[in-house]
């Protein structure tokens, strides 16, 4: 069905990576490239650690790097980590790769959210290809 499939991954739930990349398995063509995206946030200046940023940002990059690579170790894909709002970077980087499909793993909204996690209802709404969205 799907040629070139972007399937984000938040390293900080470890249980919902197997469930998508079987669905974008299922979802993929023979032969489909599939790349799992990771986006690192910037750390907010209000934190108090603004002389140690550039440091601590390039820790948490290596150790998200290291999480996607242990992953997807086996497996047929590209892992790409970026930095900047997880919402506006993977439909950024999926528009720019010419991703026809995003599987993407929603949480259980809050009230702000209604129906999607944040990060997914911001990819459903401004992404230009097909989004695959699992609960």
């Amino acid at each position: 069905m799907y040629k070139n499939i972007l399937v984000p991954i938040d390293v900080s739930h470890p249980e919902r990576h197997e469930v998508a990349m079987k669905m974008a398995r299922l979802l993929s063509d023979e032969g489909a490239k599939i790349t799992t995206i990771a986006v690192v946030e910037p750390i907010p200046a209000y934190v108090g650690i603004s002389g140690m940023v550039p440091e601590f940002d390039s820790q948490v990059k290596a150790s998200v790097t290291e999480s996607l690579a242990s992953f997807a170790e086996g497996q047929d894909v590209d892992n790409v980590v970026l930095h900047g709002s997880p919402g506006t970077e993977i439909v950024e980087y999926a528009k720019e790769k010419d991703v026809d499909c995003i599987v993407i793993h929603s949480h259980k909204p809050g009230f702000g959210d209604f129906l999607l996690g944040s990060t997914a209802a911001r990819v459903v709404r401004h992404a230009t290809c097909c989004v695959h969205v699992m609960r």
